[in-house]
């Protein structure tokens, strides 16, 4: 698909999913979930009860990430915090509760359904230090190092333009400022059918790299000191039925790839100078 065909289908996704919640009904990252929920294994268990007590509900239900980049990315207070692709803003109104009221949460999107939800759950939160931005992650709509942390919870895989994703995300970062995402990443060669079916059923739309291919990317950009982290690996139990559904035979494809396809969390700095 061309680049901004993969980007219309990721926005109107996206904008179903935030209608979805302000109706009421919930949310799901396929937007055609089950009974059963074929995205539970991804979206579910993400955040403790205790980060999330004080946020709106219509934050929690717009939770359509694959971790808790808030969690892991040990902010501080007074820094300021990007997160790439915000959605309803869980992730910046937490991010925001850790870097306290000297420090600033940026959350860009660029769905208007998507930031018309943030923003009202921002407003529901009371967050002062919180501002929502319209844009697209390829051209972050901010100054060079003007930012600390650069945050992001399942969207990067999303781009059909990761090497400009990474590109904007070192320009924006200041000397030393650190890349702390979650994404949903690859190990080992997959057939391809088989790869486009179960990033389907992870993301919506295909393009999960390789972790050789993400750590690469990242050091063309400039960064240093790459680590990928596995927080939650898939089985492919998990996706049954929607493979069955999709027409794969799930007990033959098993062994070429359970296990492989892995929530991670993507850590980079960029050097101080």
């Amino acid at each position: 698909m061309a680049d901004q065909e993969i980007k219309d289908i990721v926005k109107d996704k996206y904008a179903r999913a935030a209608l979805r919640v302000t109706a009421g009904e919930g949310s799901s990252c396929c937007g055609t979930a089950s009974s059963r929920g074929e995205c539970d294994p991804i979206t579910s268990r993400i955040y403790t009860e205790g980060e999330t007590a004080e946020l709106p509900a219509e934050a929690r239900a717009a939770s359509l990430g694959c971790g808790n980049p808030t969690a892991l990315a040990e902010l501080a207070p007074g820094e300021t915090v990007l997160d790439l692709g915000s959605g309803g803003g869980i992730d910046v109104l937490l991010s925001a509760k850790r870097v306290g009221p000297s420090g600033r949460a940026y959350g860009l999107d660029m769905t208007d359904e998507m930031l018309a939800l943030a923003r009202e759950n921002q407003r529901k939160a009371g967050a002062t230090n919180v501002e929502f931005l319209k844009g697209e992650i390829e051209q972050i709509p901010l100054p060079s190092g003007s930012v600390d942390v650069i945050i992001s919870n399942c969207v990067i895989n999303l781009s059909a333009d990761k090497d400009r994703v990474l590109a904007e995300a070192f320009r924006v970062l200041r000397p030393g400022g650190r890349l702390a995402v979650s994404d949903v990443v690859v190990r080992g060669p997959i057939p391809t059918q088989i790869r486009r079916s179960v990033e389907l059923w992870i993301g919506c739309v295909a393009g999960a790299l390789e972790e050789q291919e993400y750590r690469d990317k990242l050091a063309r950009a400039g960064f240093e000191a790459v680590d990928v982290e596995p927080t939650r690996i898939y089985r492919v139990e998990d996706a049954r039925e929607f493979l069955e559904g999709a027409g794969l035979d799930v007990d033959a494809i098993a062994p070429q790839v359970d296990g492989k396809f892995m929530s991670a969390f993507v850590r980079a700095r960029k050097p101080a100078r």
